[in-house]
């Protein structure tokens, strides 16, 4: 298998549970990935997923033990700078936590799908992952 990037996190929302459902988008290449208002100044939630030609595989994350701040609602930032570097694409919401966790996660564009899973690991998370076939989702191994 081709070296994987993350390149965006899609956050779906909460189910009926209040569980909270996130997509991070994997592409095989870190250039010239772009989407619909990735350059709005601030992102405040205008920015879209990257054109489906950059998307390789998309793992769906489901947890209630956090909650994600995403680029792309940022009332400061715009996606591009979290292309450059400037910021992370998500990064975990400290608002409801009486402490300071031993590790923050924070996920950023261009991280290889190894580390992400990683992170997601340390705090007994998987992703799932499902691939497109004749326009319906089905199921993929995540090996």
């Amino acid at each position: 298998m081709k070296d994987l990037f993350l390149i965006y996190i899609n956050v779906i929302g909460k189910d009926w549970k209040g569980i909270n459902l996130y997509e991070f988008i994997f592409s095989e290449s870190k250039e010239n990935i772009d989407g619909d208002d990735w350059d709005a100044i601030p992102a405040s939630g205008r920015p879209s997923a990257p054109h489906e030609e950059h998307v390789q595989k998309v793992g769906r994350l489901t947890t209630e033990d956090f909650s994600l701040h995403v680029i792309q609602e940022s009332d400061s930032f715009s996606v591009w700078d979290a292309v450059d570097g400037v910021i992370a694409l998500g990064w975990e919401n400290m608002d409801d936590y009486e402490e300071y966790p031993e590790t923050r996660l924070a996920f950023h564009f261009g991280e290889d799908i190894k580390t992400v899973e990683a992170k997601l690991y340390a705090h007994d998370l998987i992703l799932e992952y499902k691939k497109e076939t004749n326009g319906k989702l089905k199921k993929e191994d995540t090996e």
